[in-house]
């Protein structure tokens, strides 16, 4: 489980965490160039050079070993995604050099890190060779063990901290009793076989006006110029401002359904395909199904509860409960009967005949939920 909390690093130690950032872009060009050469590159073998690198940039010697030895680990995990997806017929080029200030994140993996508890507000991260009493806002409890922490700027200037913990849940067979099947829409943020639609609050659209007057002020300013940079934050927080309201809604929905149902039917859809049609890409991209679906992944599993994907390819057009139903309603009776269909017989209490269609539906805006913090608060 991954988890994001905001640093808030003093001028010293900002200065140090944007040292290391481009002492691993240093390390990640270098190696990228000896991966060039080599016909077969080989991690292990770069990895193994690190030492020399070390005598030929002694600065390197201030950043923590392991951090280093991640790069070259990203590296290779790059040039292993282009090579799958040239083995699919994709069009790839080389990986590129990363300019000065495109670097964004460094890594400590499993060790070379410490949380500690001050009793307050904030708490302290140490980061080895970069410092002690680090700032950080945890606001929420960690469960597990920390494997993993990825330092990140931000473009709007702001620092972050992703952990990433391993536990260990004990699954068991649980027995479905409480289903819902969710149709995802456009115009309707999803359809619930309750008869609940929640609005599409579009966040981009929303704020679209104030994104393109701080674009075109941005346009107007001298390139590298100090006011260019002010204003490129300008830019970058009205971004980040649409992702995290974004982000809080999908977050708050998917925990109401995961609380609440057993197993929860969605379909299974092709975004790259549906994002190709031009008329839609934007609204599509501005919905997030994708982050939803991962989400109620993640969640369902640390839960012990069940998501099924099912095949979207008719859900809409078979009308098994009446023509007289709403469109996007009719389809998620279609998802829950697919949903329960695939699961083993011995797991459900719900069997498909069982699903009796409603006639009025109830429509609830997303910033009711965003509110109140989850879709039951007030519909129950």
């Amino acid at each position: 489980q991954t988890y994001k909390f905001r640093l808030y690093p003093n001028k010293k130690q900002e200065e140090q965490l944007l040292w290391t950032l481009e002492k691993c872009r240093l390390v990640y060009n270098d190696m990228l160039a000896g991966l060039n050469k080599e016909e077969k590159p080989n991690r292990l073998k770069l990895q193994s050079m690190l030492p020399e690198l070390k005598k030929q940039y002694p600065e390197l010697k201030g950043v923590y070993s392991k951090v280093l030895q991640y790069e070259v680990y990203k590296l290779f995990s790059n040039l292993k995604g282009l090579g799958e997806l040239k083995k699919k017929g994709r069009k790839v080029g080389r990986l590129r050099f990363k300019g000065k200030g495109w670097f964004k994140t460094f890594t400590y993996n499993q060790s070379g890190f410490k949380l500690i508890d001050t009793n307050k507000r904030l708490k302290s991260l140490h980061l080895s060779k970069i410092g002690d009493n680090i700032s950080i806002r945890v606001h929420r409890k960690i469960d597990g063990n920390i494997k993993q922490i990825t330092i990140k700027k931000h473009c709007s200037g702001k620092w972050y901290a992703n952990m990433v913990t391993e536990r260990n849940n004990k699954k068991h067979d649980k027995k479905i009793s409480s289903v819902i099947g969710i149709d995802k829409g456009i115009k309707y943020f999803l359809t619930d076989t309750e008869g609940r639609r929640i609005e599409n609050s579009q966040f981009l659209k929303n704020s679209l006006k104030k994104l393109r007057r701080e674009q075109r002020r941005l346009s107007r300013k001298k390139k590298k110029s100090s006011n260019y940079n002010k204003q490129r934050i300008k830019v970058a927080r009205v971004h980040e401002q649409i992702t995290n309201h974004r982000i809080d809604f999908l977050h708050k929905l998917s925990r109401s359904y995961i609380d609440n149902y057993d197993m929860i039917a969605v379909e299974n859809l092709n975004i790259k395909n549906l994002v190709r049609n031009h008329h839609l890409a934007r609204s599509i991209s501005d919905v997030s199904w994708s982050a939803f679906d991962n989400m109620l992944s993640y969640k369902a599993e640390n839960a012990n509860k069940t998501v099924v994907r099912v095949d979207p390819k008719g859900t809409s057009q078979e009308y098994k409960y009446g023509r007289d139903l709403d469109r996007d309603y009719n389809a998620s009776l279609n998802i829950l009967e697919r949903g329960l269909a695939s699961l083993p017989q011995g797991l459900r209490k719900v069997t498909p005949v069982e699903i009796e269609p409603l006639q009025k539906l109830e429509t609830i805006s997303a910033s009711l939920i965003i509110e109140t913090g989850s879709l039951f608060q007030n519909h129950k």
